[in-house]
């Protein structure tokens, strides 16, 4: 069928929402924009789904949530009884739609007779990713676009274990949504029967004390925080979203007394009017907070996202002003605090194991190594992440005491099996109370892991190409850099290639061994001096990143280099 066909489809359809039935007569008018809502279904990966609300099968809209959860359901029945009876979680953020896109996820679910467990209120991320624990559900629903403009949202999908779908269960997963053929003939429940239906149950209260509980035991040296928990100024802005309850909470119950929120971004605000972008990784997103933070004369600065899954921070210099630290310089300082306080308490396992994305940080590395500690690379993805903890917990072979990637996603405990900006919160909280403790900050902590490992500096492009166009030139510079392998950046030789798509490990000298990783669309090339730089396509948006990492002697020397490199990679995109 055509996107001309499908359109039509649409607009003659009479059960189409009226916000809807007017964007779909715009859309007449503009044949590239109906073009692009229409020419193919929003894709539905192992992240689940994200894109721009709107009409069309390539727009987030309550008919592609229905398409996505029935694929779930049918799932679930394929599955048997006992799968069914065990049921859905779901929890939404701030976004626009979410509330209503979660409701249509649950009478979806109800009209297979499967139960769903909805949140009375807007709730992060990782505490959905609990609750699938705490309930026994069978799968977990999402409603958010992370950190994604007010003009998204999205539909991640959980397993039992608390993590998003592994491959495997996330393909098998796929097929049933795909085969959902028109999203517009999706039978639910209607409003009437959702309210009188019992396989539909709203929670909240009990779930949130639960989970507030494990949050209890992040904390490692409770007698330094009851100690510097009274001198410690910290700013916390949730940037409009699900962060403000449960990070407020936390915080107070570890013994954190002065924190301030940032006012203005205390407020769910689905516009997040006060900033460019909800994303932490982002300077701009914490203008309100530096402001605050000059007038507390606040020691620390944190974020979390829209979903509250990814933690930012700024740390003040001696100067008085205040830093953005990257996703894996505050990985790093937090692994060197919790293999550090471990140490000294005799409480570090023999067999400790740190887990970290394949593009992240090797100065995490380095500092595992110091410790005795095993490193353990995965895939770009905390699934993977999810996956192994899941392993080591069946196996018995190590125990977990971090996981990070580069893009500010940390989880301290396995309670949770996603990335948690809320334990991440606390933790950071006791490391600068530690360093405060010492008369220093998060960024003298920070130098003095430079002093001793050397200076590891990283820095991530992404470059977005929406729409139809967008997608094919992602495509087309995936395939050029596989046949026209570069051999050097910056003048710097390539010495090894890894191709986890292909599942190889080419060296310079035409050597070829095997990977081991399940297949991904990512390519590592590691140069002489120690440097590495990857390329991959975002699994969640419009994007092509670009992953440079390099260590020096001094920050002056890293700079220089990490300039070489973006000045190469840019060269070589053109």
């Amino acid at each position: 069928m055509s996107w001309e066909q499908v359109y039509e489809q649409w607009i003659n359809e009479e059960n189409i929402p009226e916000n809807l039935k007017k964007e779909l007569k715009d859309l007449k008018e503009d044949p590239e924009k109906c073009e692009d809502a229409f020419y193919a279904p929003l894709e539905f990966g192992t992240a689940g789904m994200r894109g721009i609300l709107g009409a069309g099968i390539n727009r987030m809209n309550v008919f592609t949530i229905r398409q996505a959860t029935e694929g779930l359901a049918r799932f679930m029945d394929a599955e048997g009884i006992e799968t069914k009876r065990r049921g859905v979680a779901i929890a939404y953020d701030s976004r626009h739609m979410s509330p209503e896109f979660a409701m249509e996820a649950a009478k979806t679910l109800a009209k297979h007779d499967i139960p769903a467990f909805v949140f009375e209120s807007l709730r992060p991320t990782p505490e959905l990713s609990f609750a699938v624990r705490y309930l026994n559900a069978f799968s977990g629903i999402m409603i958010t676009a992370s950190h994604n403009p007010a003009a998204y949202n999205g539909y991640k999908v959980y397993g039992a274990d608390g993590g998003q779908m592994p491959p495997a269960d996330a393909d098998a997963l796929t097929k049933y949504v795909r085969e959902v053929e028109n999203p517009l003939k999706v039978e639910v429940l209607s409003d009437d029967q959702a309210k009188e239906s019992d396989l539909i149950t709203i929670i909240g209260e009990e779930v949130d004390t639960a989970y507030l509980k494990e949050v209890k035991t992040v904390t490692i040296n409770q007698e330094l925080i009851s100690e510097m928990g009274k001198e410690l100024k910290l700013v916390y802005t949730p940037l409009h979203g699900t962060g403000k309850m449960l990070g407020e909470k936390a915080l107070k119950q570890a013994g954190f007394e002065k924190f301030v929120l940032v006012p203005e971004q205390a407020i769910a605000d689905p516009d997040f009017t006060t900033v460019k972008s909800p994303n932490p990784e982002e300077h701009s997103a914490f203008e309100y907070a530096i402001r605050l933070g000059e007038k507390e004369d606040a020691d620390l600065l944190i974020a979390t996202d829209p979903d509250a899954d990814r933690l930012g921070a700024a740390v003040r210099l001696p100067n008085g002003n205040y830093q953005v630290l990257t996703g894996n310089q505050l990985g790093s300082i937090m692994i060197q605090y919790i293999l550090e306080a471990h140490k000294q308490a005799g409480t570090l396992p023999e067999n400790a194991v740190v887990l970290k994305s394949i593009v992240s940080s090797e100065l995490a590395t380095a500092i595992t190594a110091k410790y005795q500690t095993k490193m353990v690379d995965v895939l770009t993805g905390f699934k993977f992440i999810a996956e192994k903890i899941e392993q080591y917990e069946e196996d018995h072979s190590q125990t977990f005491m971090f996981g990070f990637e580069e893009s500010y996603g940390y989880l301290v405990k396995a309670f949770v099996r996603d990335k948690d900006a809320i334990q991440a919160l606390v933790l950071l909280a006791e490391v600068a109370a530690f360093y405060k403790k010492q008369g220093k900050t998060l960024y003298d902590g920070l130098q003095d892991i430079f002093k001793e490992y050397g200076y590891f500096e990283e820095k991530t492009i992404s470059v977005t190409l929406s729409g139809i166009e967008g997608s094919e030139k992602i495509k087309a510079l995936m395939t050029k850099f596989r046949e026209e392998a570069p051999v050097s950046f910056a003048d710097i030789k390539v010495t090894q290639t890894e191709d986890f798509k292909e599942l190889t490990r080419t060296s310079a000298d035409g050597k070829v061994e095997t990977l081991t990783t399940p297949p991904s669309d990512v390519l590592k090339y590691f140069l002489e001096d120690g440097s590495w730089i990857a390329i991959r396509p975002s699994g969640t948006e419009p994007k092509i990143k670009f992953y440079l990492a390099t260590k020096a002697t001094s920050q002056e020397e890293a700079d220089q280099k990490i300039k070489n490199f973006e000045q190469a990679v840019n060269a070589l995109t053109k």
